[in-house]
């Protein structure tokens, strides 16, 4: 990767920068596996799986998240209104009841970023390319500044940030083709880093020029089916001169 070539770097933030994307997937576990238990309605309420979470929630704004799970299992829920309280049984409700699990979580725990991606943003921090996050998560900026690294990118779209423009969450390209043009990019000068099936297509679909998908368990060929043009198993790899990484091209 020539990233002096780049004008902006633009990052998924859990499974990406911070292990937060692991806080995900048991949060959505808990609360799809109490909900099934509880469900009496039609459609299958056999237990959730990891499986579940890569093919349906993964990278994807909340709301979405639930709608596809609940689709791929044919359990129909209203969407529900903003003032749904997280122990309604509808698709905000759900969704709601996910975040408050990850923020019990985040509080409790803290977050501490991957020490190959702190060191990917070193190394990026000696060049003048123009850094970003785009994460489906309204709670990225606290994460961010959970780990200490919120002043070292100049814009966040975090989900909260989507919905306040109007912009399609991944797999839409929308909120990374927004992200280059604050920093002054375009998808053909800038490069993608995403964990997600969804976000990889998203950064596919904008035309983006670099497109590395992050191994974190959805799996190199996945990624690659979704476009994209690398996949390492950790952004140390992608650090010139670094031989800690295991990825794969």
């Amino acid at each position: 990767m020539d990233w002096a070539d780049r004008a902006a770097v633009l990052f998924d933030l859990d499974g990406v920068i911070t292990p937060t994307a692991e806080v995900h997937m048991r949060a959505w576990e808990v609360m799809f596996n109490d909900f099934l238990a509880d469900w009496k309605g039609e459609g299958d309420t056999s237990t959730y799986t990891d499986q579940d979470y890569f093919d349906h929630v993964d990278g994807k704004p909340r709301y979405d998240g639930v709608r596809d799970f609940l689709a791929s299992r044919g359990i129909a829920l209203p969407e529900g209104e903003e003032s749904d309280g997280p122990e309604t049984d509808t698709v905000r409700g759900l969704g709601d009841r996910k975040n408050d699990a990850f923020n019990a979580v985040l509080e409790r725990d803290g977050v501490t970023a991957y020490p190959g991606s702190v060191a990917l943003l070193d190394h990026l921090a000696t060049l003048p390319v123009r850094l970003g996050v785009v994460s489906s998560s309204a709670n990225a900026p606290a994460v961010l500044e959970a780990a200490g690294l919120l002043d070292r990118f100049e814009t966040v779209v975090s989900g909260a940030v989507a919905h306040e423009l109007g912009l399609p969450g991944k797999p839409a390209p929308d909120t990374f083709l927004h992200a280059a043009e604050v920093l002054g990019a375009t998808a053909a000068t800038s490069v993608v880093l995403e964990d997600a099936v969804s976000g990889v297509r998203a950064g596919a679909d904008g035309g983006f020029v670099d497109v590395v998908g992050v191994d974190r368990g959805a799996g190199a060929e996945a990624l690659t089916a979704a476009g994209a043009t690398l996949v390492v198993a950790d952004l140390a790899d992608l650090v010139p001169g670094s031989t800690d990484g295991e990825g794969d091209a």
